[in-house]
């Protein structure tokens, strides 16, 4: 068999869905009737060329903010609502959690609802009764069993719904912020139950805006914004990487053109004694414990330089936090004082800094740091993620005793 077809595997190709939106609700009718096809609507693109493999016992966490289109990538993969353009092929049986009550009928009895759901998943009745006494188990919410789920509060759907998909053997489970309902028993429950399920081999698709549940949960991260896919990859990472645009607003970091130096020239001005002329790093993008390196050029322009230092600082990006700012007179580390240009690397070869984005500034000084020569502010930016083994921004050695 395939593997790429085999139950549990998802195949999405250049899916887009288009949502038509009206100011009233009579431009309905006025579109729908009007003799020259006059358009009373504007359209809202929910998912834009989106293309995706997802295989077989995939834990997959999918974060973006409100509006970002998760919901409708879910909706599209269970078939609620269908695509503008573009194809799904889902195999195997796909239980679904989407908003409360979605499958569900309100008159019904919560038992009446379970047998309901699992004829739309194709299971005959004795089937369903061999798993009647699980469902009602996991559910644990006692003689409301027996009425109508219209007076069930949204922990009760929440329990019901979860207990139903669990217990239908799905080879794709989708999970849509069902959990956040539910008590904090009731999530630890859910959650080991759902980890049982991922490694019997169920496909998981889970969306919540708890991101330190799809660090500890998921294998593979996708981040939506406006409806196209920003990143893919191993779930901490991707999360690490939409926590900094939800603090800083940056999708991602660029280099920026690198100019073409200019020769090295004696100022007009003869007050200036020195200049910084660039900074380079050498990536953008770092996982904790790589080298950091910043190159930086700069010229000297007083023949008569004394006491000359350099310094390197690491800022939080919002600059609330100085990290770490050393420099070349407290580590004694001396430079040439000559007129001329020269090149200085400073090199942290394990970088510790965690989850974050960061700027960098630079700046060189004389008579032991107290007058500024040059200084660049935030002249460089680089974002820190990681796969999850620690929390906090800087990453201390440290060991257990007990």
């Amino acid at each position: 068999m395939d593997s790429n077809k085999e139950a549990g595997s998802i195949q999405i190709r250049d899916l887009t869905k288009v949502y038509r939106l009206y100011d009233k609700n009579i431009d309905r009718l006025k579109e729908t009737f009007h003799f020259r096809k006059k358009r009373y609507s504007r359209d809202h693109y929910a998912l834009v060329d989106i293309n995706l493999d997802i295989h077989k016992g995939e834990s997959i966490g999918i974060v973006g903010t409100n509006g970002s289109g998760k919901s409708t990538l879910l909706k599209l993969i269970t078939g609620v609502v269908f695509p503008t353009q573009g194809e799904i092929r889902s195999h195997g049986k796909i239980a679904a959690l989407l908003e409360l009550g979605a499958g569900f009928n309100m008159e019904y009895t919560g038992m009446e609802n379970i047998y309901l759901n699992g004829t739309m998943m194709g299971y005959t009745e004795k089937e369903m009764k061999e798993r009647i006494p699980a469902i009602v188990a996991f559910a644990d919410i006692g003689d409301f069993i027996y009425q109508p789920v219209k007076s069930y509060s949204s922990g009760m759907f929440a329990r019901l719904a979860f207990a139903v998909s669990i217990n239908v053997e799905p080879d794709i489970l989708i999970v849509d912020e069902a959990l956040s309902v539910g008590d904090t028993k009731f999530q630890v429950k859910c959650i080991d139950k759902m980890t049982e399920l991922r490694d019997k081999g169920t496909t998981i698709l889970f969306v919540t805006h708890s991101v330190e549940q799809i660090k500890r949960f998921c294998t593979r991260g996708i981040w939506i914004r406006e409806g196209r896919i920003v990143e893919d990859g191993e779930a901490s990472h991707v999360v690490d990487l939409y926590e900094n645009f939800t603090k800083y607003g940056q999708v991602a970091l660029e280099e920026e053109e690198e100019r073409e130096l200019p020769e090295f020239r004696l100022p007009k001005d003869d007050s200036c004694l020195a200049a910084i002329q660039r900074v380079r790093i050498n990536k953008n993008r770092f996982r904790s414990f790589e080298p950091l390196e910043v190159e930086v050029t700069y010229d000297i322009y007083d023949s008569n330089m004394k006491d000359l230092q350099l310094g390197v600082a690491i800022y939080s990006k919002d600059r609330k936090i100085y990290v770490f700012g050393p420099n070349t007179n407290l580590d004694k580390y001396p430079l040439p004082q000559e007129q001329g240009r020269y090149v200085v690397q400073y090199r942290i070869p394990k970088l510790a800094l965690m989850n974050g984005d960061y700027v960098i500034d630079v700046g060189i000084f004389n008579s032991d740091g107290i007058v500024n020569l040059d200084y660049k502010n935030s002249c460089k930016s680089f974002s820190v993620a990681n796969e999850y083994f620690s929390e906090g921004m800087v990453y201390l050695e440290h060991e257990w005793k007990l």
